[in-house]
């Protein structure tokens, strides 16, 4: 039988008190949604269906990328009508995964075992075992262990309470009777909704056993329904990509102060202290250090780069043997070539800087064309932008620009040429030439400091 996976995602979070739909809620960078369905998308499988509701195309919109087809769920009546909405597009023969789009934790390895628990009899349950079982609906079993129905907490009473085996929700069930069952759904509860558990209930009454499995950790299962719990769960999974990057080489000095939130390709002897937040899609090289406090987005880090203390990297290419920061920022769309020096209190942006070259403290130079074995002094400045549009620098190679420059923008510095501290560089420099742009010293003899007024 081929397999159609069915993700509910039409809610709207009532306790997390955003406007933003519950699935659009980020976990280490990714939306719950967006977890779920990379999980399901390793099962193999015919179609995804992703049911939405509140927020309307904006959850379809945030997930452009998705293979899945997209069923609009008009009114929010549980979830038996939800499931209800795509049983029209699914075919009598398959099976049907039915999965939640705000428990972001589970994984594939235990869909598979879904899947084949429900190769029998045609339907599967995954369930779990929580100390504390409160807000889940409780397994009902009878004297010889088989499930019998599921009871929501809200309609449990007495012992039923006590019971610490929970309903996750997610199952596989043959096509053909899941379409039968969900039509004969009734709302005769305290929610007035149709609940899809109550499918457990006709299954057994037709003589169908309902075999049930366990996540291999309960966490996998825990639904986010409020800021503190998707902070916990947050938490708990940037243990696991810590120790996942721990076990490929990378040295984490404190994984509890470490976030990933996107996906890294890493190489060899890479050293990370504490609180480094890793964003989007990156590369780092072999020999890599990243000191305390770096933001990294979006960026290619060559082998034996030094990344030092409070700095932020986005959206650039940082080439072999370059040290950068402390308090550095480089800016979208910066290339930095081999060996380059990146020193405190220097932003770079949309700028290529050549090999060999150094900006070692408080400058800013952005739209620029640097070439290689430039120094460029502290508080230089390319002035890029006349208010209304911008202009690029070319310094070409093996100049030296003194401190306090200004290099006011388009201006091209030719090879070989240095420019004298405290210049302001207008036009055109030629190669090998000394550029002085800076008044005269005046020397005022006999002048007297003011001094306050005493009242």
């Amino acid at each position: 039988m081929s397999l159609s996976i069915v993700i509910l995602a039409a809610g709207q979070g009532i306790r997390m008190h955003s406007e933003l739909p519950k699935v659009l809620h980020r976990l280490a960078g990714k939306t719950m949604l967006e977890h779920v369905y990379n999980s399901a998308s390793l099962v193999n499988h015919r179609q995804i269906y992703v049911v939405y509701g509140y927020g309307g195309d904006r959850v379809k919109n945030a997930h452009a990328a998705l293979d899945a087809e997209w069923i609009l769920q008009k009114k929010q009546l549980g979830t038996g009508h939800a499931v209800k909405q795509a049983l029209p597009h699914i075919i009598e023969q398959d099976h049907v995964m039915i999965l939640y789009g705000d428990i972001p934790m589970i994984t594939s390895e235990t869909l598979h075992k879904l899947e084949r628990a429900a190769s029998g009899s045609g339907f599967s349950l995954l369930t779990s075992y929580f100390d504390n079982p409160t807000g889940y609906g409780r397994i009902i079993r009878n004297d010889i262990g088989d499930v019998v129905r599921i009871v929501e907490e809200k309609d449990a009473a007495g012992e039923e309470r006590s019971i610490c085996e929970i309903n996750t929700g997610i199952m596989v069930v043959a096509a053909g009777p899941l379409k039968r069952w969900i039509g004969a759904l009734k709302n005769k509860n305290t929610q007035k909704e149709y609940y899809l558990t109550d499918i457990i209930e006709m299954a057994v009454k037709e003589g169908i056993t309902v075999n049930t499995i366990n996540p291999s950790s309960a966490v996998e299962v825990r639904g986010i329904n409020d800021r503190a719990q998707l902070a916990e769960i947050e938490r708990y999974y940037q243990l696991i990509l810590a120790h996942q990057l721990m076990r490929k080489g990378v040295s984490i000095m404190d994984p509890s102060r470490f976030d990933l939130r996107g996906d890294v390709e890493i190489g060899q002897d890479i050293m990370i202290d504490i609180n480094v937040l890793l964003e989007g899609r990156l590369k780092i090289g072999n020999n890599v250090t990243i000191g305390a406090n770096c933001c990294i987005k979006e960026t290619i880090i060559g082998d034996n780069v030094e990344i030092r203390p409070n700095s932020v990297i986005e959206n650039a290419i940082i080439g072999k043997g370059c040290r950068i920061g402390p308090f550095a920022r480089i800016r979208p769309d910066t290339l930095l070539d081999d060996n380059v020096h990146i020193g405190n209190f220097v932003e770079v942006k949309k700028s290529q800087i050549g090999k060999g070259s150094k900006i070692n403290h408080l400058s800013y130079v952005g739209d620029s064309e640097v070439g290689k074995d430039v120094n460029i002094g502290a508080g230089t400045i390319t002035c890029n932008y006349d208010g209304a549009n911008k202009h690029r620098t070319i310094i070409e190679d093996d100049v030296f620009i003194g401190s306090n420059t200004q290099l006011i923008a388009p201006v091209k510095i030719g090879a070989g040429s240095t420019i004298a501290a405290g210049t302001t560089v207008v036009k055109d420099v030629e190669s090998g030439v000394l550029a002085i742009g800076r008044p005269e010293q005046k020397i005022v003899t006999n002048w007297k400091r003011p001094k306050k007024h005493k009242h």
